[in-house]
């Protein structure tokens, strides 16, 4: 008896910032046929600006960080990963889309960027990673980030107030961007005085 067998990878295209982007995704990658709500939510209230120096944290197969390149053609964005898989997408995905200011990176969180800093660092942050982790991702993204540099993420609604007393005792400040009833995107700007 013959057993259909989905296919290995999956394409789709998108509009994102304004632009046409065609991702190619496998299964195990987050939200592989399609941009998930959360990123969608987040890529709609990034404040990047031309020039700036970005990071797209836990890229996936790289819809943050290639929308980034696209709307800014003068940035230079780096994209990483843990997952192999998921970085091998994301660089094929930087090359379909035909752009030369992207960096993709194989890195657990920040280990293999060593002393790059960021004017702008983007995360759709997990909620199954563990608060431990998330703590851990927020204050190594402090160190990673320029005088006035801005950490923008997207969680899901229900870590909210984690994520919201943590940009206050990590960073000082804390700006609630866009709540949906599923998701939140945040952001917090490091002070030039520390």
């Amino acid at each position: 008896m013959a057993v259909d067998v989905s296919p290995r990878e999956v394409e789709f295209r998108a509009a994102l910032g304004g632009f046409p982007v065609t991702f190619s995704t496998t299964w195990g990658l987050f939200s592989p046929k399609g941009i998930d709500a959360g990123t969608e939510l987040l890529i709609g209230h990034l404040g990047f600006q031309e020039g700036d120096t970005c990071l797209d944290l836990g890229c996936g197969y790289g819809a943050i960080g290639i929308t980034i390149a696209k709307c800014m053609p003068t940035a230079t964005v780096y994209m990483v990963d843990k997952d192999f898989v998921a970085v091998d997408y994301a660089r094929k995905n930087v090359e379909r889309n035909q752009l030369s200011n992207c960096h993709v990176l194989l890195s657990n969180g920040f280990s293999h960027l060593s002393d790059i800093q960021f004017d702008l660092i983007a995360a759709n942050l997990p909620a199954n990673v563990g608060k431990e982790l998330l703590q851990i991702f927020l204050a190594d993204a402090k160190q990673h980030l320029k005088p006035n540099g801005r950490l923008y993420v997207v969680t899901i609604s229900g870590l909210r107030e984690f994520i919201k007393r943590n940009f206050l005792n990590i960073f000082g400040n804390y700006q609630k961007v866009k709540q949906r009833h599923t998701h939140t995107v945040a952001m917090a700007t490091r002070s030039p005085n520390n």
